[in-house]
């Protein structure tokens, strides 16, 4: 039986510190790469978003949104980055009517918000990120890697952090 993937727990103490994790992460996107946004609502999910896209090579002037009310955005960088909000959708169904999983299996990145409303449909190979709040302005990120891939990247986001 294999182990649980040890979480990383960051204290992310401003939104400088969010916006870091995000662009680090992002400047580690592979295609495939499936990041599942876990928190509650102003968490910081889209400010952690934005970070990742500009670390992916977005450009400046393709401002991230929420796709809370359109699911699903697509923006261009050194590949595709798909940010996919689930949070209006109740069914697996409606997930597969909608063809997300084009966008999941695809040749981008793609970041989900409100993932665990894909129930069984959830990838294999994905990071886990839960934003929690810690007082006023401070968050904590607490990183799962589910497959090797993510257990690399992860031990050199460690040594990322802790430089200032």
């Amino acid at each position: 039986m294999a182990a649980s993937p040890v979480p990383l727990v960051l204290n992310l103490p401003d939104l400088d510190a969010t916006a870091r994790l995000g662009q680090i992460l992002g400047e580690m996107l592979l295609p495939g790469d499936v990041i599942l946004l876990h928190g509650p609502l102003g968490a910081g999910k889209t400010t952690l978003t934005q970070a990742l896209g500009k670390g992916g090579g977005i450009p400046p002037d393709c401002y991230i949104t929420s796709p809370t009310y359109n699911l699903a955005h697509e923006y261009p960088g050194r590949l595709p980055i798909y940010h996919l909000d689930l949070y209006r959708l109740n069914t697996e169904e409606e997930i597969e009517e909608l063809g997300f999983s084009e966008f999941i299996y695809g040749q981008g990145a793609t970041i989900i918000e409100w993932p665990e409303r894909l129930g069984g449909l959830q990838p294999g190979g994905a990071l886990h990120l839960e934003l929690d709040f810690i007082g006023e302005s401070g968050r904590t990120a607490r990183l799962t890697p589910v497959g090797e891939q993510w257990l690399t990247r992860l031990a050199k986001l460690t040594s990322l952090v802790g430089r200032g």
